[in-house]
C-alpha cells in the first residue's frame, strides 16, 4: 500500500468498516423480522415465497421485500441446514444484489451468502446463474444449498459436463441454476449453432452470481471459450519440423522472448531450415504455412513445458490452467501449437480444427443485465474490474477477527538450496504435528518435492492436476494433525480447510509458498487457506533468484544486496524490503497482462458486435413461425447494397445492364426489368424492386400447403448458408488478427486499422449471405410425394 492509500485510510476509515456502518441498519431490519418468521410453520413458511411473489406482481420493488426475504431465506438455512447466516453474510448478500463483487477472506461462507441474492432474483421468474469454477463445486452447491431453495418452492438445475441435451434443457428453465463458467459460455455457443428452437437451452440470461469471480473473470479471460470442427488438412508436417527444430541452436538459430513467449529465427536459422526443408524462401506466401508450423515447434519445444503448462495422459495432451493447477477439459491450444507439441512429445498429431464459434468469457458475462461476484481476493485488480465490467469491490468485514501471522519472504540464491530450506521447514512441522499446506506453481514442482520428502520417510497427499478427481477429499483432511499437503496454486480452492482436533493448540495451519506466483492475488489465495474464521494460522514464501518471476522481472536488485552482504548460497535473506520488491515485480507483471487482456478485449469487442448482429439473425430465423418480416429485411439490405453499383447521368442508369445481370443473377422474376427501368435516381431502388421481390416470395410460398415453404426452404436455406458464411468469417478475422500488427510497421493503429478492415469484411459478409440464400429460396421447388394405399 502507498504512503498516499495509508493518508487516504487513515482519514476514511477502512473500507470494511464503512461497508459495516452502510449496510447495518438494514441487517437491523432484518434482524427484527426474526422472533415472527422464526414462529411460522414449515408450511407458513414455505408460502412466504408465494406471497413475495405476489407483491412483485402488485408493483413491490426487490428492495423492499429484501429485509424480510433474507430473513426467509435464514430461517430455512437454519431450520434445514443448521446454518444461520451471520451479520456479515447478510451484508455480503446485499452487495451481490446490488450487482457488486463482495470481497470475503476464506472460510466466511461465500456459498451461504449466494442463497440470499439467488432467492431474492429468483422471484422475479427471470432466472438466477450460480457460477462455480467446477463441476464439483456446482453438483456440491445444487445439492447442499438447492435444500433451502427446494424447501422455499423454487426449482434448482444444475449444468454439469457431458450431459444430455434434454436434461440441460430442464436445468435452464429451473429458478435457479448452478454450473461451471465453461458449460454457461459453450451451452451459450452451443444455442447459435442449433438447428431447431427447441434445441436453445439458455433463452435467459438476467443475473449471474459468479463464485471466485477473480479467477473466472480475471485469470481465464485471456483465452476464449472455442467450439471447433476438424479441418482436413494433413498435419503429418509437424512430425517432419519436430525433427528439424531440434536441430537449431539458441542464440545462434533462434531468439527467445520469454515474458512475451515469443520466438524469432535469426538470419543464420532462416537458412538453416531452408536448407534442411530443401525450401528456397521460408518467407514466401507458397511456404508461410511451412514457417508458421517451425516457430510453432519451437515455442512448444523451449516455452511450453510438460507438467507445468501441459501434462500427457492417455496419449492425450492436456492443457494445464496456470491459476488453477487444474485440467481444462476438452480445451486445445489453437493455431496448431497442439500439433506441434503433440509432435514434439512424439504422439499422434490430431487434425487443426476450424473455429465453429467463439466468445471470450468477457463479452459472455458482458451480456448479463445484472451481474454480481464473490471471492477473498479482488481488490488488486479493483481497476479491471471496474474499467472491463463496471463492478465496484466492497470489502466484507470477517465475522471473527483475522490473527494468522504472514511473515516475509525467505530469498535464497538458487532454486537447490530454496528446496533443501523448504524440506527441512516441512519436516520441523511434521515433528511437532501442525499441519502445513505446501503451494507450488507447477505439477513438476510438487511431484519433486514430494519425492524428496518421501526419502525423509514424511507421508505426504499430493493435489495437482493428475490427481484431480480426489481433490475435494485431500483438501479436506489438509488440516489433520500431522498431515502434509502439497498443491498446485489454488487446486482445491472452494472448499475449507477445517482444523482437526488439538491443531489450534499447535498454531493452526502453516501455509508454506514455495514460488512467488505471477499476480499477487494468486499468493493471497494461497495465503487464505490459513486463518479461517479466526483460527490461528501462519503463512511464508519461500523464494529463490532463479524463480521464474524474480529471474525475468526482478532479481537485479535483491541479488546486488545479497552479493554486498557476501551471503553464502545457502544463507536466505529475510527482510520486508525483499518482499516489497517482489510485490513491485508482481505489480509489472500484473500490468502487463491486464494490457494484454484489455487488449484481447478490445479486439473481441470489435467481433462481438458481428457475433450479436449474426446471432440476433440466427434467433430470428429459429424463432419466427412467419418469416416475411426478416425477409423484407434481408430484401431491404441487399437492394440498398446493390443500389450502390448504379452509376447515374441525369435520370439514366448507365450500367442498367450490369445490374440487370446481377439481379437476374440472383432473383429469376421476370417483372425485375420493367422495375429497373422506371428507376430514376437511387432512393427509388427500394420503393420500385422491394415490393416485387417480397411479392415474387410470397407467391411462391402460396404454391405449396401453408408453413411448408418456410419451414422446408427458407428457414433451413438461411441457417445453413449464414452458418456456412460465418464461419468463412471468423477464419478470415483469424487471418486478419494474427497479421493486423504488422500496419505498425507503416506508422498505422492497428486496432483501428482491424477496425476498418473488419467493417468492410462484415458487410460483404451479410451481402453474400443474402445473396447465396437467395438465390437458392427463389429457385427450390418442393416436390410432394403421396403414399397410394394399395387395393386388393
Amino acid at each position: 500500500m502507498s504512503l498516499l492509500e495509508k493518508i487516504f485510510q487513515y482519514f476514511s476509515g477502512k473500507p470494511e468498516e464503512k461497508i459495516y456502518k452502510k449496510y447495518n441498519p438494514i441487517v437491523q431490519t432484518i434482524n427484527a423480522f426474526e422472533p415472527n418468521i422464526q414462529a411460522l410453520t414449515d408450511q407458513e413458511l414455505k408460502e412466504k415465497t408465494n406471497l413475495f411473489k405476489e407483491k412483485l406482481a402488485q408493483g413491490h420493488s426487490l428492495e423492499s421485500l429484501l429485509p424480510e426475504a433474507f430473513a426467509v431465506v435464514r430461517e430455512a438455512s437454519k431450520r434445514l441446514l443448521g446454518m444461520r447466516h451471520f451479520d456479515v453474510q447478510l451484508i455480503g448478500g446485499m452487495v451481490l444484489h446490488e450487482g457488486q463483487i463482495a470481497q470475503m477472506r476464506t472460510g466466511e461462507g461465500k456459498t451461504l451468502v449466494a442463497t440470499l441474492p439467488a432467492y431474492l432474483n429468483a422471484l422475479e421468474g427471470k432466472g438466477v446463474y450460480v457460477v462455480t469454477v467446477n463441476d464439483y463445486l456446482a453438483k456440491r452447491d445444487s445439492e447442499w444449498m438447492g435444500q433451502i431453495f427446494r424447501f422455499l418452492g423454487l426449482t434448482v438445475g444444475l449444468i454439469q459436463n457431458n450431459m444430455p441435451s434434454t436434461e440441460r434443457i430442464k436445468a435452464y428453465q429451473a429458478d435457479i441454476t448452478y454450473g461451471t463458467n465453461n458449460e454457461f459460455g459453450f451451452d451459450y455457443l452451443r444455442d447459435n449453432l442449433a438447428w431447431q428452437y427447441s434445441d436453445c437451452c439458455q433463452v435467459r440470461r438476467h443475473f449471474a452470481i459468479i463464485d471466485e469471480v477473480d479467477s473466472i473473470l480475471i485469470d481465464e479471460a485471456r483465452t476464449p471459450l472455442i467450439i471447433s470442427g476438424s479441418v482436413k488438412e494433413s498435419t503429418s508436417q509437424y512430425a517432419n519440423i519436430a525433427k528439424i527444430v531440434k536441430k537449431l541452436k539458441k542464440d545462434q538459430d533462434f531468439t527467445i522472448d520469454e515474458k512475451h513467449k515469443n520466438i524469432v529465427l535469426t538470419d543464420a536459422g532462416i537458412s538453416e531450415v531452408e536448407k534442411l526443408l530443401d525450401i528456397q524462401d521460408i518467407y514466401s506466401i507458397k511456404n508461410m504455412d511451412m514457417a508458421h508450423m517451425v516457430i510453432q515447434c519451437l515455442k512448444a519445444s523451449f516455452l511450453y513445458k510438460k507438467d507445468v503448462e501441459y501434462v500427457v495422459k492417455d496419449g492425450e495432451v492436456l492443457i494445464v490452467d496456470e491459476f488453477t493447477g487444474r485440467i481444462l477439459q476438452g480445451r486445445r491450444y489453437s493455431d496448431g501449437l497442439h500439433q506441434a507439441i503433440e509432435a514434439i512429445e512424439g504422439l499422434k498429431i490430431q487434425n487443426e480444427n476450424q473455429t465453429l464459434a467463439s466468445v471470450t468469457l468477457q463479452n459472455y458475462f458482458r451480456m448479463f443485465p445484472k451481474l454480481a461476484g464473490m471471492t477473498g481476493t479482488a481488490d488488486t485488480e479493483a481497476v479491471e474490474f471496474s474499467t472491463i465490467y463496471g463492478l465496484a469491490i466492497a470489502l466484507i468485514p470477517t465475522h471473527r477477527p483475522m490473527v494468522r501471522k504472514d511473515f516475509p519472504d525467505v530469498v535464497y540464491k538458487t532454486k537447490e538450496e530454496k528446496y533443501k530450506a523448504v524440506v527441512n521447514e516441512v519436516e520441523q512441522s511434521y515433528k511437532t504435528g501442525q499441519p502445513i499446506l505446501v503451494g507450488t506453481v507447477s505439477i513438476e514442482t510438487s511431484e519433486y518435492l514430494a519425492a524428496k520428502l518421501k526419502k525423509k520417510n514424511i507421508p505426504c497427499h499430493v493435489l495437482n492436476a493428475k490427481y484431480h478427481a480426489k481433490e475435494a477429499e485431500i483438501i479436506s483432511r489438509a488440516g489433520q494433525k500431522g498431515s502434509v499437503t502439497i498443491a498446485t496454486n489454488m487446486a482445491g480452492r472452494g472448499t475449507d480447510i477445517v482444523l482437526g482436533e488439538g491443531v489450534n493448540d499447535l498454531g493452526g495451519l502453516y501455509v508454506l509458498g514455495t514460488e512467488r506466483h505471477e499476480s499477487r492475488r494468486i499468493d493471497n489465495q494461497l495465503r487464505g487457506r490459513s486463518g479461517r474464521q479466526g483460527d490461528p494460522g501462519k503463512s511464508k514464501f519461500f523464494v529463490s533468484l532463479e524463480d521464474e518471476l524474480l529471474r525475468l522481472f526482478g532479481s537485479e536488485r535483491i541479488a546486488k544486496i545479497m552479493t554486498t552482504l557476501g551471503l553464502p548460497d545457502d544463507t536466505p535473506i529475510e527482510h520486508a524490503l525483499i518482499s516489497n520488491s517482489i510485490q513491485k515485480a508482481q505489480t509489472k507483471v500484473e500490468r502487463y497482462y491486464f494490457s494484454i487482456r484489455k487488449q484481447v478485449l478490445q479486439y473481441d469487442d470489435v467481433l462481438n458486435k458481428q457475433r450479436e448482429t449474426i446471432y440476433r439473425m440466427r434467433h430470428q430465423i429459429l424463432s419466427k413461425e412467419q418469416m416475411d418480416d426478416l425477409i423484407k429485411e434481408l430484401l431491404e439490405d441487399h437492394i440498398r447494397y446493390l443500389s450502390k453499383m448504379a452509376v447515374f447521368e441525369g435520370q439514366k442508369i448507365l450500367n442498367i445492364e450490369d445490374i440487370q445481370s446481377r439481379l437476374s443473377d440472383i432473383f429469376p422474376v421476370p417483372e425485375l426489368k420493367e422495375g429497373l427501368v422506371k428507376i430514376s435516381q437511387k432512393s427509388e431502388f427500394q420503393s420500385q424492386l422491394q415490393p416485387i421481390l417480397l411479392n415474387a416470395y410470397l407467391s411462391k410460398k402460396k404454391m405449396y400447403p401453408d408453413g411448408l415453404f418456410e419451414e422446408a426452404v427458407t428457414r433451413r436455406v438461411l441457417l445453413s448458408t449464414l452458418d456456412r458464411h460465418w464461419m468463412e468469417h471468423l477464419h478470415t478475422m483469424d487471418l486478419l488478427r494474427d497479421g493486423i500488427g504488422l500496419r505498425a510497421w507503416g506508422q498505422k493503429d492497428p486496432l483501428l486499422e482491424y477496425k476498418k478492415e473488419a467493417f468492410y469484411l462484415f458487410s460483404e459478409l451479410l451481402y453474400f449471405i443474402s445473396e447465396e440464400a437467395f438465390k437458392y429460396i427463389f429457385r427450390a421447388v418442393i416436390t410432394i410425394t403421396q403414399e397410394v394405399e394399395s387395393k386388393g
